[in-house]
């Protein structure tokens, strides 16, 4: 029987994380450089990549690469993972993170319903939803190859419950359709993934609640009200699920979702 520090263990693994250069995708690059795995992490943005990247090798001496992608061209998104497989000769775990938020300045994407567009709604499916359905079939084989893939989805307590509009009053915010809908099918897509690339891979999903991001004082006040551990996330409450999901710790866990959200959708 291995030890749990055995079963953690990435080395000589290769992990592809799409959003790496942003809150999340950062925090799951750096618990997978301790692991021991070489990283590379896709990003639209290059700066937010590059400075990712070189945390990443500075901090922990890592291996690590930046991606330069826009998810909304499915040609470059499909040519990403044999990027990274012609670059480190293998792909073993692909973590699809990156989605259109609140805060990516797309002014109707959180307006009142009656205001969201049909362009940001087809854009932000593209890029939340569709581009991981490409990935995860561009990354299939390489996957498969080690029999030991992993893929992660990262989706939302908004694609398990509806939005509770009462955490908006007084403020700015709103809440998406189309995020809403886009992270529901991403847990979805786990749970068909799980059953299609088995047992070769194993498709799980890591569902966050709301992430400490300077929201409002109204907001942040009802959405720790009505949370069971009374704060909200930071992005190193994501690191443990990450690091489980994608190594051996889990090697019997396929099609399930990790709901780190504080206990918000227990209620």
């Amino acid at each position: 029987m291995r030890a749990l520090s055995e079963l953690m263990d990435l080395r000589g693994r290769v992990a592809l994380i799409t959003g790496g250069g942003g809150h999340v995708g950062r925090a799951i690059g750096e618990a997978l450089a301790e692991q021991g795995a070489i990283v590379a992490l896709l990003d639209f943005d290059a700066a937010a990549a590059e400075r990712a990247v070189d945390r990443l090798r500075v901090e922990y001496g890592a291996t690590a690469t930046g991606l330069i992608v826009d998810l909304r061209d499915e040609d470059a998104t499909r040519a990403a993972p044999a990027a990274v497989l012609e670059k480190y000769g293998r792909l073993d775990i692909l973590v699809n993170c990156a989605a259109l938020v609140g805060t990516s300045g797309l002014e109707d994407l959180t307006a009142p319903f009656p205001k969201q567009g049909t362009v940001t709604w087809r854009l932000a499916l593209e890029v939340n939803l569709t581009a991981a359905f490409v990935l995860s079939q561009a990354s299939s084989e390489a996957l498969s190859a080690g029999g030991r893939g992993s893929i992660i989805n990262v989706s939302s307590i908004y694609g398990m419950v509806g939005s509770d509009m009462s955490l908006y009053e007084g403020t700015t915010m709103g809440s998406s359709a189309a995020y809403g809908v886009s992270k529901g099918g991403i847990i979805q897509l786990t749970r068909w993934l799980a059953t299609m690339l088995a047992p070769a891979v194993r498709v799980n999903a890591i569902t966050p609640g709301g992430i400490l991001r300077g929201q409002p004082e109204p907001f942040r006040k009802r959405y720790v009200d009505r949370t069971p551990m009374r704060r909200m996330a930071v992005e190193e409450d994501f690191k443990g699920a990450a690091a489980y999901l994608a190594s051996d710790l889990s090697a019997y866990v396929t099609g399930q979702n990790l709901v780190v959200d504080g206990g918000w959708t227990i209620w």
